[in-house]
């Protein structure tokens, strides 16, 4: 074990294990749910951080409730292909939640959703600094889905969903659409509003039966099979970090 002998303050530390955002911690603290080595924890305490086999940990002893509060563990990629059905929100007392399939460690989270009714390409990690970036508006990550719908279109509707489709309260971004089949088409979009393939396309008379998310940037789903997962490689990671770098950067 190596030690790192700058104290961090004891909030940032169970930020970074992921027990809960920051503001939590605070209201953790304040209502005496986390004890430091054995005594109630106050704000303006620190912890040491020691590097272990599994990443980084407080050498003091922290507990929320009674329970030991894990360390930082090393930043882990993955990629899922998702089953429709399977839903992205992680509940534990949900059956169909992607929380069921995943490992107890490493402790993944989905970067962004998957409708329950969607299917394809979901990534998975603990990297919170790289999700809010991929997630971002700013960054305009392209997504990539094929599309099929309940009836033959025409390439009016081709064209309108490229232009940008009015419902409710918004009207989406210009995308690019590439028909597939008669009734199938592949859309890539920069934006990521709820089920808004699924909104674009009722509102021009149509009805999805079939939406898989088939690549994110450069990183395609490929021949991972449905309902499988795996850790994505070096030069994939690579490729997905350098998207997510300011485009004034050398």
């Amino acid at each position: 074990m190596t030690q790192n002998t700058t104290p961090i303050r004891l909030a940032k530390y169970l930020a970074m294990t992921g027990l809960c955002s920051r503001r939590a911690v605070t209201r953790y603290i304040r209502d005496g749910h986390i004890t430091i080595d054995g005594r109630l924890a106050n704000h303006i305490d620190t912890v040491t951080l020691v590097e272990c086999e599994m990443g980084i940990s407080s050498q003091e002893t922290l507990k929320f409730d009674g329970v030991l509060i894990q360390g930082v563990e090393s930043k882990q990629y993955w990629m899922l292909n998702k089953s429709v059905g399977t839903d992205c929100r992680l509940l534990t007392d949900d059956p169909s939640s992607l929380l069921h399939l995943l490992p107890a460690s490493p402790r993944l989270y989905p970067v962004g959703r998957l409708d329950k009714d969607s299917r394809g390409q979901l990534i998975l990690t603990n990297d919170g600094e790289l999700t809010q970036k991929l997630m971002h508006p700013d960054f305009g990550h392209s997504k990539t889905y094929y599309v099929q719908v309940d009836r033959d279109f025409d390439d009016t509707f081709l064209i309108k969903m490229a232009q940008g489709v009015s419902y409710r309260d918004v009207t989406t971004l210009p995308c690019k659409m590439t028909r597939l089949a008669s009734d199938k088409f592949e859309i890539v979009l920069t934006q990521g509003l709820n089920r808004q393939i699924r909104r674009m396309s009722q509102t021009l008379g149509y009805k999805v039966v079939d939406l898989k998310r088939v690549s994110i940037q450069t990183l395609a789903l490929g021949e991972l099979s449905e309902g499988e997962m795996r850790q994505l490689s070096g030069s994939e990671l690579s490729l997905l970090i350098d998207s997510c770098r300011p485009s004034n950067e050398g």
